[in-house]
């Protein structure tokens, strides 16, 4: 794995959120997203994942997420690829342990 990319857990992602400090990108498919995603979440699926269309923010934690973690391997590394030089976090577990950690959901 790039060592640009890390995987981080549901708690870390939600103490960024609470500070403010994490964008977080759902590279699930618009369906999944409309059904629940994170509160904030910018949906850019992996079928249509176009670096470009990914909000990078200066001191922010870039934060990619899918359902279960596999989706945003993908990602991270077409963002890494495209030229991004910020540290790229996956959400380890996805969707699926965000839920089971009682992070925050917009339905």
């Amino acid at each position: 794995m790039n060592a640009q990319i890390k995987t981080v857990d549901p708690a870390t992602v939600m103490g960024w959120l609470k500070e403010g400090t994490a964008t977080i990108v759902d590279v699930r498919e618009a369906h999944e997203h409309r059904a629940a995603h994170i509160p904030g979440a910018i949906l850019v699926p992996l079928s249509q994942f176009d670096p470009s269309r990914v909000p990078v923010e200066p001191g922010k934690h870039l934060v990619f997420h899918c359902q279960s973690g596999r989706r945003c391997g993908p990602a991270s590394a077409r963002m890494a690829e495209s030229g991004y030089t910020g540290e790229i976090n996956r959400l380890n577990g996805g969707m699926s342990a965000w839920q089971a950690a009682s992070g925050p959901v917009e339905r």
